[in-house]
């Protein structure tokens, strides 16, 4: 198996399963997303997995040769931007988590990208080829 194949079989169930939780949940997400906006310390802690997960990712999957596996790249880079954002503002991001729970759309929006993303990758991850 490709470390293309291995990280997206990896990263595709776990969104996948995420985006369904908000879906199933979408009713109590806002409340969720404005209990959590309330503790810098979770957000600062959920960065610093979030920037270990993205420098395993770019340290093994650093390839931008094309096609879907960039896909891969770009999400490792995402986690290391978004991982160090929380490390470094954690009291700004969880400002910005209460503005977020106002609006429930956005969660919705963000569950239907997740799930999209996360078949897409799971596909990649355990289908053929």
């Amino acid at each position: 198996m490709t470390t293309s194949k291995m990280i997206s079989a990896l990263i595709g169930p776990a969104f996948v399963a995420v985006a369904i939780s908000m879906l199933l949940n979408a009713s109590s997400m806002p409340a969720l997303v404005e209990q959590a906006s309330h503790d810098p310390a979770l957000i600062l802690v959920s960065g610093l997995m979030t920037f270990v997960a993205g420098l395993a990712i770019v340290r093994v999957h650093n390839l931008w040769t094309g096609g879907w596996i960039v896909a891969v790249t770009v999400l490792g880079w995402l986690f290391v931007l978004g991982g160090l954002a929380r490390i470094l503002f954690p009291f700004q991001l969880a400002e910005m988590a209460a503005d977020v729970a106002q609006h429930s759309g956005f969660l919705l929006v963000e569950a239907v990208i997740l799930l999209a993303l996360g078949g897409f990758l799971s596909f990649k991850g355990y289908g053929r080829g």
